[in-house]
């Protein structure tokens, strides 16, 4: 029996970890043609792994809802069309553990040491660090600090069941600006100016809005560019879920200047968000989303 890899195992582990317990042992059964009796949740997903021959053989079982590989596939930061049937999730969640992309654990991307044990997860101060004299590719760090910024940022929503990763202002310039733009039937707009109050308005989005953003980080849905003067922006578009549910789409314009007191590490100058729910986008078909600025109106904002 061929068996699981390890990052196939640790894959099915967190979307069996999604399912009610009446589905897991009824799962098990299925899988050991209920030879094996399992008493609980835990014992459950152990054996299913244990006796399941392939992930896609897994990942098809009827009990293995198309819910939940979205639901997995959004925690990974894998942007997917909402309307995507279970086949297509099911074969981009196998290319995900084949490309080697898969993070480790909900957590922030770390390295293990010498013993398997993950590393203390990086802050913001040194997530995105690079040495200052050194040639930088401004593409590259927006989607490190993109990746950085949404798990992040997501690990705060309750209903995601993760550990809450270490949000607050100390990620901003103290005169930091956030301007929001949201169009959901009515359009509103808010700003709010200092690291406190932004961090605060960010928050909210995912603690108590239960909000979940998923960035588009292909070429379509990133830019990135960097000024003379040291400012980098970073523009990237996604969709808005709430629990299995895509309420709309966001585009998110980032400015980036390094702090010189703080080891030149990167920190927020200014946010621009624009959220565009479902009715104002006229009920279409939601596609995975692209950016609407080009990089002549980026460029406005870095002179």
């Amino acid at each position: 029996m061929p068996g699981l890899s390890t990052t196939e195992r640790a894959g099915c582990s967190k979307i069996l970890n999604l399912m009610s317990k009446g589905d897991l042992l009824s799962l098990s059964d299925t899988v050991t043609n209920k030879m094996i009796v399992v008493e609980n949740s835990t014992e459950a997903i152990e054996t299913i792994l244990s006796f399941t021959k392939t992930a896609e053989e897994l990942l098809r079982r009827k009990k293995v809802y198309r819910d939940l590989i979205f639901k997995y596939l959004v925690k990974e930061g894998v942007v997917m069309p909402p309307n995507s049937e279970k086949h297509q999730l099911v074969k981009r969640t196998l290319e995900l553990w084949c490309s080697g992309k898969v993070v480790a654990d909900e957590s922030l991307p770390g390295e293990t040491d010498d013993n398997g044990k993950r590393k203390p997860t990086d802050t913001a101060s040194d997530s995105t660090d690079m040495n200052a004299e050194a040639s930088f590719d401004s593409l590259v760090l927006g989607q490190q600090f993109c990746q950085w910024f949404f798990q992040l940022l997501n690990s705060q929503n309750p209903l995601l069941g993760q550990q809450p990763q270490d949000w607050g202002p100390q990620h901003f310039w103290p005169d930091v600006k956030l301007r929001l733009l949201s169009s959901a039937g009515s359009e509103q707009s808010e700003e709010f100016l200092g690291a406190e109050l932004v961090s605060l308005r960010l928050l909210a989005l995912t603690r108590e809005e239960h909000l979940l953003l998923s960035p588009n980080l292909e070429p379509r849905g990133l830019k990135a560019l960097a000024s003379p003067h040291g400012l980098v922006l970073v523009a990237v578009a996604g969709t808005i879920h709430r629990d299995t549910a895509c309420l709309g789409i966001f585009e998110q314009i980032f400015g980036l200047i390094r702090s010189p007191l703080e080891k030149n590490s990167w920190k927020i100058k200014f946010v621009n968000l624009k959220i565009r729910g479902q009715d104002a986008l006229g009920g279409s078909e939601m596609a995975v989303p692209t950016l609407s600025y080009n990089s002549s109106e980026l460029q406005l904002l870095c002179s």
